[in-house]
């Protein structure tokens, strides 16, 4: 039996891979949240490793609240560069395979086609940064067989999101704003969970490899919103608006399309297109 270690088990993208688990019997899978290992700390994360002879970490802990880690910066990188660090190390110790989900927030923003995995990150805030210092540390370590999939806008049945939010917020307004130059593309947890364990028996590499991972097509958060009411029928009006008219504590990249030619030419993949997996995603909602 092949053990795999979940990291953040109940975040949605843990979720999603706690609700497929069942139908993936080739697998017995650990499912760890802060509550029963703190992967900040280096020794708890060897112990558990050792002691379940895990095979394969599958980490989605992540600290993901973008504005909040400005004040929060060691807490942020503790989770996102430092647990990073930990799992790298014990993964090369131990044999064990890793793959590290990260985001599209390693990059600036300023580009007009979707970034590629080789394009230079240049984080704009604390949270894209402490995440990209989680990628370096991972491939300065280079643990066998592992990889590094970005990932952008991710939205689920499980835990708080973009489209909760939408809905949520029209039960009690008529009209919302909602920025428009932010352009980018949101991603189905579901779709890149089942990704992961579909691709895991492919996953062969001497080196780190990066790959890029989020549904077809692009859009704004306006686009977003808009389709999310059009297609629950729900009665809300949307505004379009700039960025500068809608400040925040961190800066956002205003474009973070991302390529994907590279996870679906290595693994022989299709990516369903956003908008199929919001219908899919709003069905079971």
């Amino acid at each position: 039996m092949i053990n795999i270690l979940v990291t953040g088990a109940n975040g949605q993208l843990g979720s999603e891979i706690q609700s497929l688990a069942p139908a993936y019997t080739q697998y017995n899978f650990f499912f760890t949240d802060v509550t029963n290992l703190d992967i900040t700390d280096l020794k708890k994360v060897e112990e558990f490793c050792s002691t379940n002879k895990i095979n394969i970490i599958l980490n989605c802990a992540a600290y993901t609240a973008v504005d909040r880690a400005e004040e929060q910066s060691d807490i942020c990188n503790a989770v996102n560069h430092t647990a990073t660090f930990n799992l790298a190390t014990v993964a090369k110790a131990q044999n064990i395979q890793l793959v590290h989900t990260s985001t599209d927030y390693v990059f600036n923003g300023v580009n007009h086609v979707g970034f590629k995995e080789n394009d230079t990150p240049n984080p704009i805030n604390v949270y894209g940064k402490t995440k990209w210092l989680g990628e370096e540390a991972m491939k300065k370590i280079n643990p066998i067989n592992s990889i590094i999939i970005r990932t952008s806008w991710v939205y689920s049945t499980f835990g708080n999101n973009f489209v909760k939010t939408m809905l949520k917020l029209a039960e009690t307004r008529e009209l919302l704003t909602i920025i428009a130059d932010q352009i980018g593309t949101p991603t189905y947890a579901y779709d890149l969970a089942k990704t992961i364990l579909d691709i895991l028996p492919k996953i062969k590499n001497s080196n780190v490899e990066t790959y890029h991972y989020a549904n077809e097509g692009v859009c704004s958060w306006y686009d977003f919103a808009f389709e999310i009411f059009s297609q629950t029928n729900t009665n809300c009006k949307v505004l379009p608006i700039e960025t500068k008219d809608y400040p925040t504590a961190a800066e956002r990249p205003l474009f973070s399309l991302m390529n994907k030619s590279k996870i679906k030419n290595t693994f022989q993949i299709e990516i369903p297109h956003w908008k199929t997996s919001l219908s899919n995603c709003l069905k079971k909602l």
